[in-house]
C-alpha cells in the first residue's frame, strides 16, 4: 500500500512538473511572438517616419530647392531665380515622392530629394484651389502623365520636345495634359540673361555657335511665380 501511494505520488509530482513545463513554454512563446511583432512595428514605424519626417504634402505640390549640380548657377543667373530644381509630389506606398527629371526621370523620396539640395531647404508651392481640382481622378491623370516620361533621358539643350525631358518642362507638361491648366508663362531662350559668363559658357559647351534662341522653354522661376500657385511650406 505505501509502494503504491509512493508511486501515485511520483506521478502527480511529473504530471506537475509537465504542466510547469507546458506553461513556461507557452509564457516563452508569447514573450517571442510579442518581441517579433514589436521588432516589425518598430521596423514599419522607422520606415514610414524616414518617408514622412517631412510632413504636410499633397499630390500635385511643386517643390523647389537650389541644386548641386554643375549647371545650377547658371540656370540661377540665366533666369533671375535662387531656384534651380523643381519636382512634382506624388503619395505612394504610404510616404511622399518627388517626381524628378534628373538622369533619367524618376521618383524620389521626398526626404532623399530634400537632402539633395543646398543646405537641405525647400519651398513648396500649391495649387490656390487645389482641393477642388485635384480630385482622386485628376491626380490619377496626373500620374499617368508623369509615368509617360520614366525613365526619359534629362534633357541637357532644354528642347521642347518629348525625347528628352529637364524639371520644369516635366512639371509642366504633367499639369497641362493631365489637368488642362499652365502653371507658369512659356518663354523663348532668347529671354534670359545669356550674356553672363557662366550661362555663355555652357551654352558654347551645350550648342556650340548655333543658340536655338527661339526654343520654347519654361523655368523653375516662371512655374514659382504663377498666379495659380501659393506657397505651403519653407524649409529656410
Amino acid at each position: 500500500m505505501g509502494k503504491k501511494l509512493k508511486s501515485v505520488g511520483c506521478r502527480n509530482i511529473l504530471c506537475r512538473n509537465s504542466a510547469g513545463n507546458r506553461q513556461q513554454r507557452s509564457r516563452m512563446a508569447a514573450k517571442g511572438a510579442i518581441s517579433i511583432i514589436v521588432i516589425f512595428l518598430a521596423v514599419v514605424f522607422f520606415l514610414f517616419f524616414k518617408e514622412n519626417s517631412y510632413g504636410g504634402f499633397q499630390n500635385g505640390d511643386i517643390i523647389f530647392q537650389t541644386s548641386l549640380s554643375q549647371q545650377s548657377k547658371a540656370i540661377q543667373v540665366a533666369t533671375g531665380s535662387k531656384f534651380s530644381h523643381c519636382g512634382i509630389v506624388f503619395e505612394a506606398h504610404g510616404g511622399f515622392y518627388v517626381l524628378e527629371a534628373v538622369q533619367p526621370v524618376k521618383y524620389t523620396p521626398v526626404n532623399d530629394w530634400i537632402a539633395r539640395g543646398k543646405d537641405k531647404k525647400f519651398v513648396v508651392r500649391r495649387l490656390k484651389n487645389a482641393e477642388e481640382i485635384l480630385d482622386y481622378k485628376t491626380v490619377e491623370k496626373l500620374m499617368r502623365e508623369g509615368d509617360k516620361f520614366l525613365g526619359k533621358d534629362y534633357d541637357l539643350v532644354f528642347e521642347w520636345s518629348d525625347d528628352k525631358i529637364y524639371c520644369s518642362e516635366l512639371i509642366w507638361k504633367i499639369y497641362k495634359r493631365g489637368a488642362e491648366i499652365e502653371v507658369g508663362k512659356l518663354q523663348k531662350l532668347r529671354d534670359f540673361n545669356l550674356d553672363d559668363k557662366t550661362v555663355a559658357s555652357l551654352m558654347k559647351k551645350r550648342y556650340g555657335a548655333n543658340i536655338p534662341l527661339d526654343e520654347t522653354v519654361i523655368s523653375p522661376k516662371a512655374i514659382f511665380e504663377s498666379d495659380l500657385l501659393e506657397t505651403v511650406k519653407i524649409k529656410k
